[in-house]
């Protein structure tokens, strides 16, 4: 077996099926992980509050690449140990692809008391614009771009024909992911939309610089196309067996899915 320096996971559809729960046998692989002395960080699409709370209510405060590698964050002291933000001018851009779209969608800044910004009418699904919670604020879009660094525009829950061709559009300027819509809206879709060739890798390699570690000697796991990136630069590749199609096709190893405690194969995988 390959030698290990560090675990990186996702989150939705990979560490867990639903937040909050863990299966038991993935419980019981995360405590193994840390009495081999494995290092763990949490790589996902979610922005900080929303990838902090769950994670706390199961017990947990990992290190965290959260909104597709925009920022990492040590969740056990709140340090912040990389951050890459739009340049202004990419940003006003992407809303003014999605905005041409008929699509208002959620910006997501690095604030003390706000994780995102929207307009009158956001276009993303009234059940994840409920879900921000006190960490949302109405705004002029344009002038949040101005004012604050941002880290990722989001809408959850398109029809196909509402996205067709934006992400044709904003390839060029941003790293845009179109995925299928797992939690408030199945069979609809989610664009995430990331700064220009950043990916969740990126905020990999930051903590590697910052912890020491070796970035070559990475086993990391996930199931979207905000993972690809992810499993090509990890030495051992991991995706579930309902993942994306592109990830599987990037993965060494096939594992169960989340509610099947795939997660937990990780251990057969290490030294």
């Amino acid at each position: 077996m390959a030698a290990i320096d560090l675990v990186v996971t996702d989150l939705d559809g990979t560490l867990w099926e639903r937040q909050n729960e863990l299966h038991p046998a993935t419980v019981a692989a995360i405590a193994e992980l840390d009495r081999r002395g494995y290092p763990l960080l949490v790589a996902t699409g979610r922005r900080l509050a929303s990838a902090r709370a769950p994670l706390a209510r199961l017990g947990l405060r990992p290190p965290v690449v959260v909104l597709n590698g925009a920022m990492v964050v040590d969740l056990a002291n709140g340090d912040r140990i990389f951050q890459h933000a739009f340049a202004p001018d990419v940003a006003h851009q992407v809303l003014d692809a999605h905005l041409s779209a008929g699509i208002e969608p959620c910006v997501y800044v690095d604030h003390p008391e706000v994780d995102v910004f929207v307009g009158d009418a956001p276009s993303t699904h009234p059940d994840h614009l409920a879900s921000f919670g006190e960490w949302v604020r109405p705004a002029g879009l344009h002038a949040v771009i101005d004012e604050h660094p941002v880290l990722a525009f989001s809408v959850l829950a398109l029809p196909p024909s509402a996205v067709e061709g934006l992400e044709d559009v904003l390839t060029p300027i941003a790293n845009p992911h179109v995925s299928v819509e797992r939690q408030y809206a199945p069979g609809l879709l989610t664009v995430t939309v990331a700064p220009p060739e950043l990916s969740k890798w990126n905020g990999v390699e930051a903590f590697c610089r910052h912890r020491g570690l070796d970035p070559s000697k990475v086993l990391a796991i996930g199931d979207g196309p905000n993972d690809l990136e992810l499993l090509d630069g990890a030495l051992v590749a991991v995706a579930p067996t309902d993942s994306h199609p592109e990830a599987l096709a990037r993965a060494d190893h096939v594992v169960p899915r989340a509610a099947d405690s795939g997660w937990a194969y990780l251990l057969d995988l290490l030294p």
